[in-house]
């Protein structure tokens, strides 16, 4: 057998692409009335949607019953095979059941519908054939009908899955939207991710407090206030007066600019150069809101303060890093 020409990959490469991006591109006129229906069917169900497929259909249904649990809509998958030898006990009537077949016609999907019907399960269909048993049994068909697949040998399972898996996204997107799923409850879902980190960990979590946190107060001479801000290594210092409030806060930003001014550290009270107010965050607030102060000011710690602007702790950069949120 000769080896093909290097060339030849490239060529077949973009071509099964070119081919697949027209599958895709075919899916947007079919989000129509019934793509409503569907999601109307989903939104309204007071179980799970339990997705069936065999072969190929079977892997792209795992798939989307992953994205949809992890989009707020609580849904598993279950192999038609073994739906008829036990597994169809894991259905009840409160769900609705997404079946997925190209043909329409897979004998191990279409052996549990009678019992599908009979409980009383919605069941909405993917096929590529919409006048097959499969779509015509359900109260909602979702085409996923390709006019080619990207195997030139038009056997092997490409086009067909990947528009079958596009639809599944897109069902999964419109739930989500239509539920008012966040980011936080994304998270949720996803605790052990540096997406869970980023969107669940507070600054409290992750804070210095106690005497780790770096304070003077306003009348503190510039020296002193300089070996507190080396001593605790934060590069800043806040100020704070006899109730415990935040009154502003000293960098390295201002001590350059002080050093400008020629002024003598040892006779100049803190409170005649540092920042007033000042930069701060919230306990309660989302560490990766820290982030996102210290990024748009270009500073690397933040003092942190209750609602009620007592000083609590400080954070900086790389207590952000070790948390994994940055």
């Amino acid at each position: 057998m000769s080896r093909p020409m290097r060339s030849s990959f490239i060529e077949s490469a973009r071509q099964a692409i070119a081919i697949e991006r027209e599958a895709i591109d075919a899916l947007t006129d079919r989000i129509d009335h019934t793509f409503e229906t569907a999601c109307d069917l989903i939104m309204q169900c007071s179980g799970r949607v339990v997705v069936t497929g065999m072969g190929k259909s079977g892997h792209i249904g795992k798939k989307i019953a992953a994205t949809l649990a992890s989009t707020g809509t609580p849904s598993f998958f279950v192999h038609p095979g073994e739906a008829s030898h036990g597994d169809l006990g894991m259905i009840t009537g409160d769900d609705v059941v997404l079946a997925i077949s190209n043909s329409g016609q897979t004998g191990e999907v279409l052996t549990i519908l009678p019992l599908i019907k009979r409980m009383g399960a919605p069941l909405i269909s993917m096929t590529g054939d919409p006048d097959s048993v499969l779509a015509r049994e359900a109260e909602a068909n979702l085409d996923v009908s390709v006019p080619r697949e990207a195997c030139p040998l038009g056997l092997a399972p490409t086009s067909s899955t990947t528009a079958t898996l596009v639809m599944g996204d897109a069902l999964a997107v419109a739930l989500l939207e239509a539920r008012g799923f966040s980011a936080e409850d994304f998270a949720f879902s996803h605790p052990g991710g540096s997406l869970g980190r980023r969107l669940l960990l507070r600054v409290s979590d992750i804070m210095h407090t106690g005497e780790r946190v770096p304070r003077v107060s306003p009348t503190t001479l510039l020296s002193e206030a300089l070996l507190e801000i080396s001593g605790k290594g934060l590069g800043m210092t806040t100020v704070v007066d006899d109730q415990g409030l935040m009154v502003g806060v000293f960098t390295d930003g201002d001590l350059r600019r002080t050093l400008d001014r020629n002024l003598d550290v040892h006779v100049t009270p803190i409170q005649d150069v540092m920042t007033i107010g000042g930069k701060r965050i919230y306990e309660d607030q989302l560490a990766a809101e820290a982030l996102k102060i210290m990024d748009e000011v270009k500073i690397t710690a933040l003092p942190v303060i209750d609602r009620h602007n007592n000083l609590v702790g400080a954070i900086n950069m790389h207590d952000l890093l070790r948390a994994g949120v940055l």
